[in-house]
């Protein structure tokens, strides 16, 4: 952006000043969006005789100017509000002496915020138009936006750099209206979730976010330090434990929907920050979870997308029929013609590295076989998939199956390549739970650094005894990104995090 450009608007605004006329009003309430006046404007054209010509009452509307065609004493601008757009027809008789000259042409330039009163009219196009009885300035712009190029009666920009927008997003809403229809389908999405959540009658919660101990989850944690306790704290990476916390102390069913950090690579699916669901149920398991889960996004996409059938990138992913269920080992299996199962820790190893995936000398068995899975079975999964009977190495906090200890009564959710949630019935045995954690902390010890910890605070809340429970954890990035049909976690998050800068 050259200095030029945004001399020329410090130059406006000097003259603006000369002329009496404030740059920075006070608020000038409209009294319609874009799209409400419009709407009413066709409905009384609708109704109207063959004809008639059509002029509707006066309407106050306010917005961001993006296109300016002056045409000596009359001129036309293109007026952007949070709804739409609409043309206003600017005429210098219409105005207070000398503004049109002096200010409209001169002081104004687009992206300038402004408001406009006046009647809707159509033109011998076809327009729906704002005849401006009034014209006022309401914000100026300073630093121009990237609306940069023009051809015959239409403005456009020219800002196809997508690092730039992620770093610029007030940019990026002002001139892409698509990308703010993403961030409100994504309000809707989360609405909806709420009401379902809300109308089961489980009950929104929050829990800390500072944790004097991390857990919930296989990451690395971001961590802080507490100068007046004097200790070092922890982003939480889940709230799992807390939840279930809550269970123990005698809710039926209790869920939270927000953020966890994990300090984690950048990637299409994977940001440090991320919006997550998670539900427990006291006296439910994990196939219960299953309906459950498949009928909340069943309605969701319903009421997102209006049908059950949508394009998920260059996939199309049906909800509408009965997800397919899949076995852990069985997928794998599928995949490597090998009994994964059966399979030491040196044979993992070694499969590791014959599809390209290898992994670091201490890496534990959990591991590899989620490494093994993520490369082999899940880019194949695109429609709706439960993957269940995950191992117990892999699933610490899972209850193990009654028929099978090596297994456990987990399940994830996979769609369009992706995990999209992960749910299981709670270990609810103290003695059990500590074991695990033992040895993960014991991989920990080996060298990976994803491993859980050992939470003592958390095993003496279930020595207090917590009833059977199912939880679920939901990725509401990624459901937004199903859904609106993005294919970076980016586009979906309004300031994510980047590289550098």
């Amino acid at each position: 952006m050259t200095n030029e450009l945004i001399q020329a608007r410090r130059d406006a605004l000097e003259r603006l000043d000369d002329a009496g006329i404030p740059a920075f009003p006070r608020a000038w309430s409209p009294d319609h969006h874009v799209e409400d006046a419009v709407a009413a404007f066709e409905d009384a054209r609708a109704s109207a005789e063959d004809g008639a010509v059509v002029e509707s009452g006066s309407v106050r509307l306010a917005g961001r100017m993006m296109a300016r065609r002056i045409m000596g004493k009359a001129s036309f601008i293109e007026l952007a509000d949070s709804t739409g757009t609409i043309q206003v027809h600017v005429q210098r008789d219409l105005l207070p002496d000398g503004y049109y000259n002096q200010v409209f042409k001169r002081a104004l330039h687009l992206g300038d915020h402004i408001g406009v009163e006046g009647p809707l009219f159509q033109t011998r196009t076809g327009h729906v138009t704002v005849r401006a009885e009034q014209f006022v300035l309401l914000a100026k712009g300073l630093r121009p936006l990237p609306i940069v190029k023009s051809a015959g009666d239409e403005s456009f920009h020219d800002v196809s750099d997508r690092e730039y927008r992620y770093r610029n997003r007030h940019i990026d809403l002002a001139i892409h209206p698509e990308v703010r229809d993403v961030f409100v389908r994504r309000a809707r999405i989360i609405r909806e979730l709420r009401g379902a959540l809300d109308s089961a009658g489980y009950l929104e919660v929050e829990t800390p976010v500072l944790q004097p101990q991390y857990g919930g989850a296989s990451a690395r944690p971001f961590t802080t330090w507490h100068n007046a306790l004097g200790q070092e704290m922890f982003l939480r990476i889940a709230p799992e434990l807390y939840l279930k916390r809550l269970i123990v102390g005698g809710f039926d069913g209790v869920w939270e929907l927000g953020k966890d950090f994990r300090n984690e690579g950048l990637s299409r699916f994977h940001n440090p920050e991320f919006t997550m669901l998670e539900l427990y149920v006291a006296h439910r398991e994990y196939r219960w979870m299953m309906a459950f889960l498949q009928s909340l996004l069943r309605r969701v996409a319903s009421v997102i997308n209006e049908e059950l059938e949508f394009r998920a990138g260059e996939h199309v992913v049906d909800f509408a029929t009965e997800f397919a269920r899949v076995t852990f080992f069985g997928s794998l299996e599928e995949a490597t013609g090998v009994d994964v199962r059966s399979a030491d820790d040196v044979a993992l190893r070694e499969l590791c590295s014959v599809h390209g995936n290898p992994v670091d000398a201490g890496a534990s068995r959990g591991r590899m076989l989620d490494v093994l899975f993520g490369a082999l079975v899940e880019p194949n999964l695109i429609q709706p998939t439960f993957v269940t009977d995950y191992p117990v190495e892999m699933s610490p906090l899972a209850r193990r199956r009654d028929d099978d200890s090596g297994l456990t009564e987990r399940f994830e959710l996979i769609v369009a390549g992706k995990e999209l949630a992960n749910a299981f019935s709670e270990l609810n045995d103290p003695l059990d739970q500590r074991e695990r954690l033992e040895a993960q902390a014991a991989s920990r010890a080996d060298g990976d650094d994803e491993a859980m910890v050992v939470d003592d605070d958390y095993i003496a809340a279930l020595e207090c005894g917590m009833p059977p429970t199912v939880g679920l954890g939901l990725g509401v990035d990624r459901l937004v990104m199903l859904l609106t049909g993005q294919s970076s976690i980016r586009d979906v998050v309004l300031f994510p995090t980047l590289r550098g800068g």
